[in-house]
């Protein structure tokens, strides 16, 4: 039986390399983000340097999955609207049948994401509360329970390093700000919640990682500078995407369930991107 993996966010970034490393490895994937076609506008897009839309689209991460001969579902998910991800949940139950690794990484990455403290709304803090709590809670319930009635499944939060620990700098400087932080931190904590609770019923779930990883979204929002201040070195997506398989199809013992993953020491210790460290 064709396994079948749900990736969150995958129009771009980690997400749409994590969902080609399913593919070639053989599962079928359904593939959810709020940009369908390329060059579409949202409210609270990312916004690139030269103010165009960051490059990428479901279509196009279906193109490619479709290339490497895997069935793809395109999936249109709002996490800051409860009936868009309650649709979700519903689409992919009825056409897949079955989901096998949920990886949570869509998130809410607005230009004020990484205010200021001073700075900081009530309604960015709201817009971050239903993009990292109720929206990916929401989605995750509604998958665990589709997990539990199959026996068995595989959840894969996408965290950070910012719900951790605390800024090298302030946000202005490439740092980053406390809704982000908060944000990540309340994604982190939801791992360790379906072991305890879901274990004996057949699901694992991890907290992932992935470091400073030069996605579109970075580069828009933290830009040079910021990459300096977290270290000055930034992994190519392949690198999460392709720890986050392993973890998948490989850790059925659990041994990494009770900690944050740090995806690139996982690469590294596996050999699992080849010598991606060697800078050109």
């Amino acid at each position: 039986m064709t396994k079948i993996a749900f990736i969150t966010g995958a129009s771009r970034g980690i997400g749409r390399a994590t969902a080609l490393a399913f593919a070639r490895e053989g599962y079928d994937v359904a593939i959810s983000a709020r940009s369908i076609d390329d060059g579409a506008r949202h409210e609270h897009d990312v916004i690139a340097a030269d103010g165009t839309v960051l490059a990428g689209s479901l279509r196009a991460t279906a193109a490619a999955i479709e290339a490497l001969g895997r069935q793809v579902w395109l999936v249109p998910l709002d996490l800051l609207d409860q009936a868009s991800v309650q649709q979700a949940v519903q689409q992919v139950t009825q056409e897949c049948g079955r989901i096998d690794v949920l990886v949570n990484n869509a998130i809410y990455q607005g230009t004020d994401l990484n205010s200021g403290l001073l700075d900081l709304t009530a309604e960015t803090l709201d817009r971050v509360y239903r993009g990292y709590v109720l929206g990916p809670v929401a989605l995750t319930q509604g998958i665990a329970r589709l997990m539990v009635e199959q026996g068995s499944g595989v959840i894969i939060n996408v965290s950070s390093g910012a719900g951790e620990s605390n800024p090298p700098v302030s946000a202005d400087k490439g740092g980053w700000g406390y809704a982000y932080g908060a944000g990540k931190a309340a994604v982190s904590r939801l791992a360790g919640i379906i072991n305890v609770e879901l274990g004996a019923k057949g699901l694992r779930a991890y907290t992932v990682n992935p470091g400073v990883v030069a996605t579109e979204a970075l580069k828009a929002t933290i830009g040079d500078q910021g990459i300096v201040a977290l270290g000055g070195f930034a992994a190519p997506p392949e690198v999460p995407a392709e720890a986050i398989f392993w973890l998948a199809h490989s850790d059925h013992a659990g041994r990494y369930i009770k900690r944050t993953v740090d995806t690139q020491k996982l690469a590294l210790d596996q050999y699992l991107v080849g010598n991606w460290r060697k800078k050109t």
